[in-house]
């Protein structure tokens, strides 16, 4: 078996609990570069995992000719430029998703991606888990009949990640709660359903309970703790309908509520059947047959989604086969946020 040697840029979060814990277990990867513009980051890195090299500057690796693959793992005001440079550089890119702050900066990434020829997938992760799978496949042999409405759920009380931070930033992050949170759920839809075509979206954005920050009361903050001489100008709170050639999509989002509960959860009605996923975990069923009301939950095998994702993307690169979560599939997510933007921010609806 060959090796595929790696850079991983950006050494925070989800490199530590995703990325690289999977390349470290998948035989054909070999990291060589971990790197952050943060230099202890990295260097911890590379004592954690015992192998590579701690850069600061991503251009060392892609100038390295036996790098192949590359994980971008930054915020996301760098995926585009990032991405767009490995490609051009002749690497492929595993990008965090959102794929980008914008759907135009997504759209150049394709198109440089088209320009190259080499891989570009979105971290998407949803789309490798065994769960979502059967879903779509359930949907899709239609035991639930004709999907006319999905209804998303993404709401959690006082949930702001790192309050003044890069998450709350819009020229970071590129939105709050949607773009962070709502990209997964959306993506889940579009996957599960087939992947409808956008006809018009009207939404609402509302930036509510953190824009006070020093009043902002919270039990835990993940990202924190709170930079109250930092910003917080992007939504933490959404709400949209999206009709498409297909179902018509409705959600509700937010980081923050003064509702106490958590709820989240993708909701598929179907004239036949429907479905209820919470998000991250089972599935129940629920049918009528033979005079009576079914409720089942299935069970199946279940991965380590984020190994199944490293493990084909790595496999893609000597294969050719493109995946679910390649550029040209995951952009329409990229549309759909925007969409709701361009409408919270008109107050009108979006023709597509």
């Amino acid at each position: 078996m060959r090796k595929i040697k790696v850079a991983v840029i950006g050494c925070g979060t989800i490199a530590n609990s995703a990325h690289i814990p999977a390349y470290m277990a998948n035989e054909q990867a070999e990291i060589k570069y971990f790197c952050d513009i943060i230099p202890e980051r990295a260097a911890a890195a590379v004592e954690k995992y015992g192998c590579g090299t701690a850069i600061e500057d991503y251009h060392q690796a892609l100038n390295d000719p036996e790098i192949e693959a590359v994980s971008v793992c930054t915020p996301n005001n760098v995926h585009a430029q990032i991405a767009m440079d490995a490609l051009r550089a002749g690497k492929n890119v595993l990008c965090e998703k959102p794929a980008a702050r914008t759907y135009a900066e997504a759209l150049e990434m394709q198109k440089v991606q088209h320009e190259t020829g080499k891989v570009l997938n979105i971290g998407v992760v949803n789309r490798f888990n065994d769960g979502v799978n059967v879903i779509k496949k359930i949907i899709a042999s239609g035991e639930l009949g004709n999907i006319h409405h999905v209804y998303v759920s993404f709401r959690a009380p006082r949930s702001i990640p790192g309050l003044g931070g890069d998450f709350t930033t819009k020229a970071v992050a590129g939105g709050g709660v949607l773009i962070d949170w709502g990209v997964h759920y959306l993506d889940i839809v579009m996957y599960c359903c087939g992947d409808p075509t956008p006809l018009t979206v009207s939404g609402e954005t509302f930036s509510k309970l953190g824009t006070a920050m020093e009043d902002y009361v919270y039990t835990d903050m993940w990202a924190g703790p709170p930079k109250y001489d930092g910003t917080f100008d992007v939504e933490d709170s959404v709400t949209a309908m999206v009709r498409t050639d297909g179902p018509v999509i409705t959600l509700n989002g937010a980081w923050a509520q003064n509702i106490f509960e958590r709820e989240p959860f993708i909701d598929f009605m179907g004239d036949k059947g429907g479905i209820r996923l919470q998000y991250g975990d089972t599935f129940k069923m629920y049918t009528a047959k033979n005079g009576t009301m079914l409720e089942s939950t299935p069970t199946y095998q279940t991965r380590n989604m984020f190994q199944t994702e490293i493990d084909s993307f790595l496999r893609c690169i000597d294969s050719g086969e493109k995946l679910p979560s390649h550029i040209d599939t995951v952009i329409i997510t990229a549309k759909l946020m925007q969409g709701i933007y361009d409408s919270a921010e008109s107050h009108r609806e979006v023709v597509f």
